[in-house]
């Protein structure tokens, strides 16, 4: 296949992730969720590959074509239809917003394209940094992250998204050290006491990779300990905070989840809140943001608009193409700009003749990033705040319903109640069953996953991962969150376990 058109099937199936052609109808059980009408899917799809073929990669290259529609960055926001409504929009809707990407995107593959990078030829695609390079993304970002903030509950604030949540957790931990030791950017890590670092024992792992990349060091992040579910205990924090600070370090950053990569378990955000504020440090919230689009169970990260930035991940429990993880802030003095930024002038001149506050690329620690805002926005369009909401609500009823199917039959153990779309439990074989007590359960149950999880592989019945955790022996940990699942594939999926699991 030509490069070009490979691109170009790349970008379409990135569109179609969208799964635009979405519906929401009630179920027999009334459970809202979508219906995916996947011809409708198909017919988008090859629709708006024609558009790439014929717009992208046959008149963008033709020298003839224009390099760019330029509209100033006022006149372009009437122009787009950018708006994220609570009802999603049909196809015809939908096909003409990506008609209208394509006009007003600088088309990187001309002939008459000069700048100081050639870029990969990627349809509908190109490095942001500059509004005059990526108009269209630049305002598209703008609007999605603004969206994102209001509902965490800031009016205004700043954020970029980065390539993936690690990276987030990154520009966070940079960011609030900046913020305690703004020296640090130009004299280095001479110039700052030794810091301390907080998370929890069920946190994830990126914050020890940031404090090693950032030369804070991995003995200097403090794991605070967690109750039976897996959340935070705010005690603990405190005690651990003390502590660090009587060994000679200093505090700067907590790391609290909503969502906990295990076990799905939300930290207790406003107690924690309670406890940076008494310290001065900045509260970074990573995790199950999406939870956020549900009105009945977004209390479960109640005082989340106290934390200073947060890492959300749509490309998760929304299950956007992969990547997308928007790094919000509350902070409004251009923090993420001062911290990031180099200033160069063959990118960031200051009399361009356009509003320069629309080159974003110095808020990023690598400059141009990719236009991850587009997966997230069209599913947005295409589906409302209203198809995304019942998403998240669906994923909470079948975890539910999954649990309550789960405690009918023998044989299933849960290893915590699940607080989130995350269920872990231990299938026990007929032969360890009443032998709890004995020398060798321990020993024998924990080989038990592994076997299932090879025989399913092999077979190619179903995927699900095991692991050991904190002296438990290995488990099951069951994430739902597809919006295609239904009653038959719960029943399908312990009906398989022990069909695989009934001769260990």
């Amino acid at each position: 296949m030509d490069p070009k058109a490979a691109e170009a099937t790349a970008a379409t199936s990135s569109l179609g992730g969208c799964q635009a052609s979405e519906q929401y109808v009630a179920s027999k059980d009334g459970q809202k969720g979508p219906l995916i009408d996947h011809a409708e899917g198909q017919r988008f799809l090859n629709d708006t590959f024609k558009v790439i073929m014929e717009e992208v990669l046959s008149k963008g290259a033709d020298v003839k074509e224009k390099v760019c529609e330029w509209r100033d960055p006022a006149e372009l926001r009437r122009l787009l239809d950018l708006e994220l409504l609570e009802d999603g929009q049909p196809h015809d809707h939908l096909l003409q917003q990506v008609k209208e990407m394509v006009k007003y995107s600088v088309k990187t593959n001309h002939p008459r394209f000069y700048n100081q990078l050639r870029f990969l030829t990627e349809a509908l695609n190109t490095s942001q940094y500059t509004y005059e390079v990526a108009p269209v993304f630049v305002l598209m970002e703008d609007v999605v992250l603004s969206k994102l903030r209001s509902l965490v509950g800031w009016s205004d604030g700043d954020g970029i998204f980065c390539p993936g949540g690690s990276v987030s957790n990154i520009y966070a931990m940079n960011l609030a050290r900046y913020r305690a030791f703004p020296q640090v950017k130009l004299k280095g890590l001479w110039s700052v006491p030794r810091l301390a670092v907080f998370t929890s024992e069920e946190g994830h792992y990126s914050i020890c990779k940031a404090a090693s990349m950032q030369g804070i060091g991995l003995e200097n992040v403090f794991l605070v300990k967690t109750n039976e579910s897996g959340c935070m205990l705010p005690e603990d924090l405190t005690d651990k905070i003390e502590l660090a600070k009587s060994q000679g370090a200093v505090p700067f950053l907590v790391s609290a989840t909503s969502g906990t990569t295990i076990h799905g378990a939300f930290d207790p955000l406003d107690l924690i809140a309670d406890i940076c504020e008494k310290y001065g440090l900045w509260m970074l919230l990573g995790g199950g943001g999406s939870v956020l689009f549900s009105k009945k169970h977004r209390h479960l990260m109640k005082g989340i608009e106290r934390a200073d930035s947060m890492t959300w991940n749509p490309h998760k429990m929304l299950l956007t193409g992969l990547q997308c993880s928007a790094f919000l802030l509350k902070d409004t003095t251009d923090l993420l700009k001062h911290c990031h930024c180099a200033n160069v002038t063959y990118l960031f001149q200051k009399d361009k003749f356009y509003d320069v506050s629309f080159d974003t690329g110095d808020k990023s620690i690598q400059c141009g990033h990719k236009v991850d805002c587009l997966k997230l926005w069209l599913m947005w369009k295409a589906v409302g705040t209203r198809g995304l909401e019942e998403r998240v609500d669906k994923a909470f009823f079948y975890t539910r319903y999954l649990v309550q199917e789960m405690k009918k039959k023998e044989g299933f153990q849960l290893v915590t109640e699940p607080q989130f779309m995350n269920v872990c439990f231990w299938f026990i074989p007929p032969s360890l069953r009443g032998k709890q007590n004995s020398d060798y359960y321990q020993e024998r149950l924990s080989k038990v996953a592994p076997a299932i999880k090879e025989r399913m592989v092999r077979q190619g019945s179903m995927m699900i991962g095991y692991q050991p955790q904190a002296g438990r022996v290995n488990f099951f940990p069951m994430i739902v969150h597809s919006p295609q699942i239904s009653e038959q594939d719960v029943h399908f999926l312990l009906n398989e376990i022990e069909r695989l699991g009934g001769d260990l």
